[in-house]
């Protein structure tokens, strides 16, 4: 032993590293479990719990509910293994605990657990059955990825290590939007886009119900939203460029969601703790609604169709703009206001949760300052103008929603003018809006593009599908959701919204989710100190693995290369390259060829030759391709040109 040690110093510091060395309190040691959202406090313990044909999941007697979580549990677990855990009530040798608390713990909160691991059993405690449910979900992420898989896999030990884990959110609203109006999704889908929120601990899903493109949920008092607005001409195409329809043209595309559907998931996302947010977006984004009912709008054109993608607005920066056709419903009629309640009414009775969205984003003005009674309207009402005009309506709105017992939340343009009495905003162009909200002591919800728009591109702009802005996996992970000057005691949560103009797929919709839904996830549930890039990307590859087993679609986009491209005093372009992640090598070409890893290995700023005409640039890893090959030609570097 060191001399030193024999001081009452010495011996102090080395009972200390002994009893660090026995907890493995160490980051490292959280970090190999590679779990996501990183938990509160991980403890290795020694060994590990094996699954087999003896274990049995214990719940108390009489309690339905955790009977449910029990049996989700068995579910998970048996494609993979082929082992059908039994559920009792009892004592047994081999055991998967599922506890309540008698007497509250109130560091767990109603979300929180304590899931403790040792090689005869598993305990999972909570004061509520949704923190037994959370547990269940980090116990399986303990297990080999092959649990994931829907298929027997065999020679596999399904073993999780020994660990103590106590766990539980940073944040209320962990929220997730999926714009089903742009384009339309199955029900059979959103369950399926449902369970993976649930594994990640997300506890909202807000449903992008209507928009231009289509009006998605059954309104059984006003038949034409869905008769007419829920289809649409099919388009294959650039959404924004696609063509009108055709004379004679039938609207084939589209679908909705009846009362029936509408029920069943709201029970599937109620089984996962997940609460479903309706947003009906008005009084802009109404194209569907005024192709049904057109007398809702200024114009009452009758011509007006569910719009199909076709561009019919310019936008001039700034967040000005001007719309071609009218999607806006007429703030000044009576009857917009009928039509509304009728709205609601079957809305708040579908979705028996605290908030519906109202939308109030991107409302264009135009066609209201040009009508010669809307300018009556707001004469005789004392407004000053189309903001405090749109904030007259939205009060109106929130009145319908209180009067069915609702509470309204919209995008944070609710703001302008006066925002309504107890209406909650969800912050979306940056972080200003829930600034001033929080101020104003309304409830917050961050979303803020672009770091939380799961529509940006994720990667290089030339394979990515065309988006305007990027938000790179790094982008959306290191996002501070409590910037400074925001009163944090109004910030509800933070939520990642996918718009789906660019997204008509099933697997691009998983693929533009994952792995930044990781991201988020991450942030509305662990602690912010425990939060590292380096760290997290381990976890992330890891877990990409698991989406692998499950034949679930992500965009490889942390493996591409990222290109960065200037000039130098010379006025030769210049390139450097690098990676999200660690421990890849990128080998680049200029001479046409297509390079692996026998071709130069990128050390330092590349001089752009003279003359040649192509960059290629791909990553690997231990001899392996893990990232997208990347052609780009002179003329695009040269647009690349940070000035």
């Amino acid at each position: 032993m060191n001399t030193k040690l024999k001081s009452g110093r010495g011996k102090q510091f080395f009972a200390i590293c002994c009893l660090l060395l026995s907890i493995n309190y160490f980051p490292a040691a959280a970090q190999d479990l590679s779990l996501i959202p990183m938990p509160v406090s991980v403890q290795k313990g020694n060994g590990s719990f094996e699954l087999s044909n003896s274990t049995v999941i214990t719940v108390p007697a009489q309690q339905p509910e955790i009977q449910k979580v029990a049996s989700y549990l068995v579910a998970k677990i048996k494609p993979a293994t082929g082992l059908t855990l039994k559920v009792a009530s009892g004592s047994f040798s081999s055991t998967i605990e599922f506890v309540i608390n008698s007497k509250t713990d109130t560091q767990l909160g109603k979300e929180g657990y304590l899931l403790e691991v040792t090689s005869d059993k598993i305990k999972i405690s909570a004061n509520a059955p949704s923190g037994l449910f959370y547990g269940v979900q980090t116990f399986l992420q303990l297990l080999p990825k092959e649990i994931e898989s829907n298929k027997l896999q065999s020679a596999v030990a399904w073993k999780a290590p020994a660990v103590t884990i106590k766990d539980y959110p940073r944040f209320a609203w962990r929220g997730i939007m999926l714009d089903v109006s742009r384009h339309f999704f199955s029900k059979e889908y959103v369950k399926e886009y449902i369970e993976q929120l649930g594994r990640y601990k997300f506890n909202r899903l807000h449903l992008h119900l209507t928009d231009d493109n289509g009006w998605r949920v059954e309104i059984k008092s006003l038949p034409r939203l869905t008769e007419v607005g829920a289809w649409r001409v099919p388009r294959t195409g650039t959404f924004g460029s696609n063509e009108p329809a055709k004379p004679g043209e039938k609207p084939t595309y589209g679908g909705f969601y009846t009362h029936e559907d509408i029920k069943e998931l709201v029970q599937f996302a109620k089984d996962r703790y997940i609460e479903i947010i309706p947003e009906i977006d008005v009084p802009g984004h109404s194209m569907a609604a005024i192709a049904a009912y057109p007398e809702l709008s200024v114009t009452k054109d009758a011509s007006i169709k569910v719009n199909p993608g076709t561009k019919f607005s310019t936008w001039f920066g700034g967040g000005k703009f001007e719309m071609h056709i009218d999607n806006t419903l007429n703030p000044t009629d009576e009857k917009v206001y009928q039509f509304l309640d009728k709205v609601f009414t079957e809305v708040a009775a579908l979705f028996p949760y605290e908030y519906i969205h109202m939308g109030g984003d991107e409302c264009y003005k135009g066609y209201w300052e040009r009508d010669p009674a809307v300018q009556a309207f707001m004469k005789k009402n004392k407004l000053k103008n189309g903001e405090e005009l749109q904030s007259y309506f939205t009060k109106r709105v929130a009145k319908i929603i209180a009067s069915k017992k609702k509470k309204m939340i919209g995008w944070d343009e609710i703001l302008e003018g006066g925002i309504a009495p107890g209406a909650a905003v969800m912050s979306w162009r940056g972080t200003e809006g829930g600034i001033e909200a929080s101020h104003l002591k309304h409830p917050v919800v961050m979303s803020p593009a672009t770091e939380y728009y799961l529509d940006m591109m994720q990667g290089d702009p030339s394979i990515e599908p065309p988006v305007y802005s990027t938000a790179r996996l790094k982008d959306t992970y290191m996002l501070n959701l409590l910037p400074e000057g925001i009163d944090s005691a109004y910030v509800l949560g933070g939520q990642g919204n996918l718009w789906t103009e660019q997204i008509p797929t099933e697997a691009h919709a998983e693929y533009m989710t994952y792995p930044r839904a990781f991201a988020i996830s991450e942030t509305v549930w662990s602690p912010k100190n425990k939060k590292e890039w380096n760290g997290f990307v381990s976890r992330v590859e890891d877990h990409l693995g698991r989406f692998d087993e499950a034949q679930i679609n992500y965009a490889p986009s942390i493996y591409d290369p990222i290109i960065d491209v200037k000039k130098n005093s010379n006025g030769q372009l210049t390139i450097d390259l690098s990676s999200e992640v660690q421990n890849v090598d990128i080998f680049y070409t200029v001479d046409n060829s297509i390079p692996n890893q026998y071709y130069p290995k990128y050390d330092g700023t590349i001089t752009f030759p003279e003359g040649a005409d192509m960059l290629r640039v791909i990553t690997y890893r231990n001899n392996k391709p893990m990232g997208r090959l990347i052609s780009l030609k002179a003329e695009d570097l040269e647009k690349r040109v940070k000035k």
